[in-house]
């Protein structure tokens, strides 16, 4: 909103400019205009206009919508995985450009984004509910990112997205949630009638991710050897099946497979045989009712169905990870097998994420110290 100060005979027109995102002041900027009252009520209703303004059309000043769509997704889809660039499209598309979006670009203020932030935190979710905090943070993230580039390329004076506040993802997590033994036969024997079993069978076996699963082919089957070789994974985007490598160095490996989970393995693929869908060496192991890709999605739907009539605790498809890694543990394995049978990339982080198991293991170590010592006389 504009103003006009008289200071002596001189006129200035005023217009508020946000906040300092540094010291959380008003900012103001000041126009002289000289001696002419009338001329300074014309230049206070003109930027009234331009600060009012609807959007300009194509051909004026660059929009925030223009902007994250012609420019900055294009250079991020060469830069990251297909993966996440579709993520990064749907948060432009569905969260960012339907409130910001028709804001010229050098218009944004950190006010805009609070206001945008607070909005998604009460009322963002597809049922109106509030997104997750994690959720509001990545929009966050790709704004202070697009508008980096921004002034990188000059488009803007400086970056308002330092100057706004999302509220940040909770500093720690929980421990992994796992199953018993017991639970976790449960589940396999309630699972076992499903056409899809072996998949989840290889998963709480192995510890195999999701994409790791749905990503195998029969040529990384060695029955020889009992061994799988991990070197890819799969993931659904925008409908399509789109092969990555694995997620991390360390996750390219071997894991080794009991002699009844190859068994199983090779039940399937008679099956798969009878019912003459693929199974040849380069062709998926697991694959949906007419031969095509698996979709990871359609695992963890199954997953979550079979939990549900199954007599055991909630967890996520991802735990059975977690509880084939847990398991060993509780049963003595060394970390460092159990580091390499699940990828990870240094045995410090197992021993972080399933630490809680080892208090228990600790205090047998030590009853067992102490027998080894004792005294025969004792």
């Amino acid at each position: 909103m504009a103003y006009i100060v008289q200071r002596k005979d001189r006129f200035y027109v005023v217009v508020y400019d946000g906040l300092d995102p540094l010291t959380g002041r008003e900012r103001r900027r000041w126009h002289p205009v000289g001696q002419d009252r009338t001329e300074a009520e014309s230049i206070a209703a003109r930027l009234d206009a331009e600060t009012f303004a609807p959007a300009p059309a194509k051909g004026g000043a660059v929009t925030v919508a223009e902007f994250l769509t012609l420019t900055w997704m294009p250079q991020k889809r060469r830069q990251v995985r297909a993966t996440t660039a579709y993520r990064y499209a749907w948060f432009v598309d569905r969260y960012i450009c339907p409130a910001v979006g028709d804001i010229p670009l050098r218009r944004l203020r950190a006010d805009h984004l609070d206001a945008l932030y607070c909005s998604l935190s009460e009322h963002g979710g597809r049922d109106g509910n509030g997104l997750a905090p994690k959720t509001v943070l990545e929009v966050h993230m790709i704004m202070r990112a697009a508008l980096a580039m921004a002034l990188e390329r000059e488009l803007v004076m400086r970056n308002v997205a330092h100057g706004a506040r999302a509220r940040r993802r909770p500093p720690t997590r929980g421990a992994a949630r796992t199953w018993t033994a017991d639970e976790l036969r449960a589940f396999l024997d309630s699972a076992r009638g499903h056409r899809l079993y072996p998949a989840l069978h290889l998963a709480a076996h192995t510890g195999m991710r999701r994409g790791e699963i749905v990503g195998l082919k029969w040529r990384d089957l060695d029955p020889r050897t009992a061994r799988l070789s991990i070197s890819r994974t799969l993931q659904n985007v925008g409908g399509r099946p789109v092969e990555f490598g694995v997620k991390t160095r360390s996750s390219r490996r071997t894991v080794d497979v009991d002699a009844g989970t190859l068994d199983e393995l090779a039940r399937w693929r008679d099956r798969l045989t009878r019912e003459h869908l693929p199974h040849e060496a380069d062709d998926w192991m697991f694959c949906n009712p007419v031969g095509g890709f698996l979709n990871p999605e359609s695992v963890s739907q199954l997953f979550n169905r079979i939990v549900r009539r199954t007599d055991v605790a909630r967890v996520r498809f991802h735990d059975l990870r977690h509880t084939h890694a847990s398991l060993l543990v509780s049963a003595g394995v060394p970390i460092k097998v159990v580091t390499e049978r699940l990828g990870h990339s240094h045995p410090a982080f197992t021993m972080h994420t399933y630490q809680h198991l080892l208090p228990g293991m600790s205090a047998a170590a030590a009853e067992q110290f102490a027998a080894l010592v004792a005294s025969p006389n004792r």
